[in-house]
């Protein structure tokens, strides 16, 4: 994987109330004259006092020029060293035509969810026309997010807002330039915004909702401003700079349609998207998010006259830009139409009912002698064929699995078990240790077996060296078992085993001679086992196989957080199988097992002075610990 990501350099300000950090804000930037840009409602709204020497309060969507200009006149007669926007994207648009002109500095205070507050980007109009352009001087230098401005704005607008967020996003995941940061940043601001605007239309005032809608926009704004945008803002900038249409009422019209056009040519993309809008099919869970939220549909009824639609064309097709799916002016007339008129796309088919089916496997079941394996395997058909027409699966995709878990079955050996690494890293291994280790509050908690025991293991003596001379800082393991009420349980067998310095087990080893970092102990009388290791470090879990290869394309990391693995067993007690994790380590929060529990993470401390069998060795580390086990 490669990529180039060039992250914006603004700085962010994010609250409720946080207006009144301005003055602030300005005096950061060593100015102390202010040029307020606002829209009419927000007029006010900069509590600024007297560092506030002019206002302009004429701003126009698309940023027309001869505004600018009228702009300049107030800014320069004002002597102002510093540019305040505030309101929608109008506005902003307006602060940043000013800045880019004079090389103030701008502080940007978005009331809506238009995103341009983090981009280098300045689209402006002039002779009908819409141009846009990107330079680094065009970003504010300061975005104060306040989530109460917000609150204000009505139902509708938020609703056209909010979907011209999310119109960025989109296009983002589609981009030539996207990488993993952006398709992130992109898939949780559509998830962000598609829940929070429901929200907002049944209560304007939910201020949480305004939150998680502001922060979508914000996002969403980082990809408008880092990745190329394609049919979808060329088409909304024609009909907009050419023929007046409310900026966000068209991206929100739009959108659905060019999602349609480009879906079978960015198939990831679509399916990112209908993930975080919670629904199978992107442009058609769009067009109806945006239809039951009230927003608008036709672009007939925005003004458009249907005569103009070939011109719309022609504009958006006049100069070669990224798209997935390649654009010629009759596609981009047939896309228009279905926008014109409101029309739903249509979608992919609709799943046949395979319920019958699904019925007829669990049926077969029926006659299994035992209830709790006919159970299992019933509830493991019904979610299996769920899975399958929830995610409409191909054909391909099929197979692809299978070849997945036949590779995965062909790996496991007596000394490897990629099967058990594959539940590993689900969580279904931690998921089955939990729930059997709740059972037993009282107890030391378990952990997952992992893929690397071996039964039978060498047993030693107490104070034995498990580690037979390999390079490490060597470590005193003392601990102690005992039963629910503190009595020490002797004889109990308690297997160890762990990694090498360099994260590799014995078994992985092809030149290694026998077992080593493994061993079986017994307890003592006083239910105690001693012995010397090495201090455990984080590895990689074997990067090979199957399991590997799935970390890799999704995305994950592969390491595991370092630990000691104890097995112990009693007669008249459960087995206790579980580990004992470094505390300070790496990965403890992101163990791609899913395997740190906070009362197994324990101080690996230095040890002081002599070792306690006055073994001739320097820094040394010491790990005590006491394991409960339960009565069976």
């Amino acid at each position: 994987m490669s990529f180039v990501y060039t992250a914006g350099a603004a700085r962010v300000v994010f609250g409720s109330g946080t207006r009144q950090q301005l003055a602030d804000e300005v005096r950061r930037l060593g100015r102390s004259r202010v040029m307020v840009v606002a829209t009419p409602s927000m007029r006010d709204a900069a509590a600024l006092g007297a560092m506030q020497v002019a206002r302009f309060d004429g701003v126009a969507m698309h940023t027309p020029v001869a505004v600018t200009h009228d702009a300049l006149g107030v800014l320069r007669a004002s002597a102002a060293d510093c540019i305040v926007s505030i309101g929608g994207g109008s506005a902003t648009g307006l602060g940043k035509a000013l800045s880019v002109r004079t090389g103030l500095p701008h502080i940007a205070v978005p009331t809506t969810y238009a995103g341009s507050e983090v981009t280098p980007v300045l689209g402006e109009t002039d002779g009908g026309g819409k141009t846009t352009r990107s330079d680094p001087r065009i970003q504010p230098a300061t975005v104060v997010y306040d989530v109460e401005l917000t609150a204000r704005l009505p139902v509708a607008l938020s609703v056209t807002s909010g979907v011209n967020a999310i119109a960025h996003a989109v296009e983002a995941l589609y981009s030539p330039d996207a990488n993993p940061v952006t398709d992130d940043l992109a898939a949780q601001a559509i998830r962000r915004l598609a829940g929070a605007l429901p929200r907002i239309a049944a209560d304007p005032a939910d201020l949480a909702a305004r939150t998680d809608a502001l922060t979508g926009a914000w996002l969403a704004g980082i990809c408008l401003g880092t990745a190329g945008m394609g049919l979808h803002h060329k088409l909304c900038h024609a009909l907009g700079g050419s023929f007046g249409l409310p900026h966000a009422e068209v991206h929100t019209v739009v959108l659905p349609h060019a999602m349609a056009f480009n879906a079978a040519a960015a198939p990831g993309a679509m399916r990112r998207v209908a993930d975080a809008l919670g629904a199978r099919d992107a442009p058609t869970a769009m067009f109806d998010l945006i239809a039951r939220l009230g927003g608008p549909v036709s672009l007939r009824d925005l003004g458009l006259a249907a005569a103009d639609i070939p011109a719309v064309a022609r504009a958006a097709t006049s100069r070669q830009y990224p798209n997935p799916r390649p654009v010629t002016a009759p596609d981009v007339e047939t896309l228009l139409r279905a926008a014109f008129t409101g029309e739903r796309p249509a979608g992919p088919p609709p799943t046949p009912d395979l319920r019958w089916l699904t019925e007829q496997v669990v049926a077969s079941f029926g006659g299994a002698p035992d209830p709790r394996a006919r159970q299992l395997v019933t509830d493991l058909v019904r979610r299996l064929h769920e899975f399958v027409t929830d995610n409409d699966l191909a054909p391909g995709e099929w197979q692809y699995g299978i070849d997945f878990l036949t590779r995965t079955g062909q790996l496991c050996s007596d000394v490897r078990q990629e099967f058990v690494l594959l539940s590993d890293t689900l969580g279904v291994s931690s998921m089955v240790d939990v729930l059997s280790n709740s059972r037993t509050p009282d107890t030391t908690p378990s952990a997952v077996l992992g893929p690397f025991y071996v039964p039978g293991p060498p047993v030693q003596p107490p104070g034995a060296d498990i580690a037979a001379g390999l390079p490490g800082t060597p470590l005193w393991t003392d601990v102690a078992v005992v039963d629910v009420d503190g009595k020490p349980v002797a004889g109990a067998v308690v297997d160890v085993w762990q990694s090498n310095d360099d994260g590799f087990y014995d078994v992985q080893l092809p030149d290694q001679d026998g077992p080593v970092l493994r061993a079986r102990f017994h307890s003592d009388a006083e239910g105690r086992v001693r012995f010397w290791s090495i201090l455990p470090s984080e590895y990689p879990i074997p990067d090979d196989g199957p399991v590997g290869q799935m970390l890799a394309a999704t995305g994950r990391h592969q390491y595991r957080a370092p630990h000691l693995h104890f097995m112990i067993s009693a007669d008249g007690y459960r087995r206790l199988i579980t580990q004992l994790f470094v505390a300070g380590g790496a990965y403890l929060d992101s163990d791609t097992v899913f395997g740190v529990k906070r009362e197994l993470v324990v101080d690996f401390a230095p040890g002081r002075g002599a070792p306690p069998d006055g073994r001739d060795v320097a820094g040394w580390r010491t790990v005590t610990y006491t394991f409960r086990i339960a009565a069976a």
